[in-house]
């Protein structure tokens, strides 16, 4: 039975998180029937806001889908799924035309016929010049697009400082289905449940179970964590990517520095001023993502450094405050002029290729639960995502998702079970903030760019103590956020080791140096994980 203390909402569809994905599904379905989106803080931030870089997408005569497909399929170190990869690099074009006809501003100049076109970069893996964006700002401006599409919308609602604290499962002709969600009313703190026909879950990233990451204080994995509770598979935990440039500075939180800053000419150099890439991989600081944050961790190692630098001293100022005005704005703020000054840079966990098992459609395993974006495995990304893919796989699968949900939306049989979450105490949020710390150090210390077998095993066991205390402190007070982010993260981290405790190889973001080689014979396919 449902909680007495739950009041009840009946929509036909249900997304979770208001990032590119979300939008993109909420658009999707609203024509379609009732539409909710819960988004747990301000609608507009998610790491889709952050994304400086663009959309990767065949937008030039000299490009093709087929090379487009090759340059994903090399980053991902053989696991990508082919089908899925052809599906994106297909569609993809049409999604950006879809935010263009919507009035994405993105940015233009004129060709040598004197015709207005798309300025189209290029950043690591990729082998044409195709990143469409908006100087460095891209994601903000395709949220900016889909949040006023959204505006004039049908029978679409978004409901910000939600909090959603699981999914709702009902019995369905004897089939588990997914019939909603739990979620917090932030003007009250009472428990609301948002009943619907289809889930739709597109939560965003999991970068908060590191210490240094580039992701929002948001992205604690909510999404993976309540799908595995509810019995959806995972996939591929263990491929979490580094992106190898956040900025390195004592007064500065972690700050993406966009790979397109070296896709226009920015090199890396140690402190000495010498550079470093040439000698890791032929194209240099071009490399993927994982190739290049690797080499900077092997030289802060053999150093004794705390950073190497990326500098763009050599590049015409003009062109480098045009080009990168937020960067440049940024590093100002901290005392650093990036015209005259080398950007000091670490690697910071950036983005996670595995996530919820999906299948082209955006199904998961669940009945009635799709999900899309980051949050999501779709089998695009393999073990290493390729620059600038992941906008366009947030739209190409959003868009997927919300016409399979439409084609399939049914209603549940009988009532979701209640949730599990009932006492009532208030909840010790101190005890909560030391042990989300402890968490982000194990993982940092233990599961981060190289790892080991026996670091893995210490972090499984330390890990499971934080769960378990997570689980006590929730089972002592009442639904509240921040207990529910520290056990959503201790979920996830604990999926993230076990997925790698797994992998007895080395393949893209996964580095193991007791298994330093790759493995295609035992190890190639996704690690998958079902729950009991």
């Amino acid at each position: 039975m449902i909680p007495q203390s739950a009041r009840i909402h009946d929509v036909d569809y249900l997304v979770i998180g208001s990032g590119v994905a979300g939008l993109t599904c909420a658009l999707g379905t609203a024509p379609h029937g009732s539409t909710v989106v819960l988004t747990k803080k301000d609608r507009a931030e998610s790491n889709s806001n952050y994304a400086q870089g663009g959309i990767a997408g065949v937008m030039s005569d000299d490009d093709s889908v087929a090379l487009h497909a090759q340059d994903t399929l090399a980053a991902g170190a053989g696991l990508c799924h082919p089908e899925a990869v052809e599906m994106l690099v297909r569609e993809g074009p049409e999604r950006i035309a879809d935010l263009i006809r919507l009035g994405a501003r993105f940015s233009t100049h004129r060709d040598a016929s004197g015709r207005v076109v798309l300025a189209l970069g290029r950043e690591g893996g990729h082998s044409r010049n195709r990143i469409v964006h908006a100087v460095d700002r891209t994601g903000w401006e395709c949220e900016r697009t889909l949040l006023a599409a959204c505006k004039d919308a049908p029978d679409l609602r978004i409901l910000e400082h939600y909090f959603v604290l699981d999914l709702a499962v009902a019995e369905c002709g004897g089939r588990r289905r997914c019939a909603g969600a739990y979620a917090l009313d932030p003007a009250t703190g009472s428990l609301e449940l948002f009943r619907a026909r289809c889930v739709l879950l597109a939560t965003g990233g999991l970068g908060q179970v590191y210490r240094h990451t580039t992701n929002p204080r948001i992205a604690t994995g909510d999404g993976v964590a309540m799908a595995w509770r509810a019995g959806a598979h995972i996939a591929n935990m263990e491929f979490i990517q580094f992106h190898p440039t956040a900025l390195f500075h004592p007064d500065g939180s972690s700050f993406l520095i966009s790979e397109a800053v070296r896709g226009e000419g920015g090199v890396l150099r140690t402190a000495d001023g010498a550079t470093f890439m040439d000698r890791h991989h032929p194209l240099g600081a071009l490399a993927p993502r994982d190739i290049v944050a690797r080499a900077i961790h092997a030289e802060r190692l053999q150093r004794g450094d705390p950073c190497v630098f990326l500098d763009v001293t050599h590049l015409d100022p003009s062109f480098v405050r045009e080009r990168f005005p937020t960067i440049h704005a940024r590093c100002l703020e901290l005392g650093i002029d990036i015209t005259r000054q080398p950007i000091p840079v670490v690697p910071a966990a950036h983005y996670a290729c595995g996530g919820v098992q999906t299948d082209l459609d955006g199904r998961t395993s669940l009945p009635g639960l799709y999900a899309a974006g980051e949050v999501a495995c779709t089998g695009v990304h393999g073990a290493n995502r390729l620059a600038s893919n992941s906008l366009l796989e947030a739209m190409v699968f959003g868009h997927r998702a919300a016409a399979a949900a439409v084609r399939e939306a049914a209603l549940p049989e009988s009532c979701p079970t209640p949730l599990g979450w009932t006492a009532t105490g208030e909840p010790d949020l101190a005890a909560a903030a030391a042990l989300r710390e402890s968490l982000q150090a194990e993982m940092n210390d233990r599961v981060g760019i190289v790892r080991c077998d026996q670091d893995l095993e210490a972090a499984r066991r330390r890990l499971e103590e934080i769960g378990t205390a997570a689980d006590g402190l929730a089972a002592r007070s009442k639904p509240n956020p921040e207990v529910g982010e520290l056990r959503n993260l201790a979920t996830v981290a604990a999926l993230i080791v076990r997925c790698a405790i797994a992998r007895k190889e080395s393949r893209g973001l996964h580095y193991n140096t007791d298994h330093p080689a790759t493995d295609d014979a035992n190890w190639r396919h996704d690690t998958v994980l079902e729950p009991h």
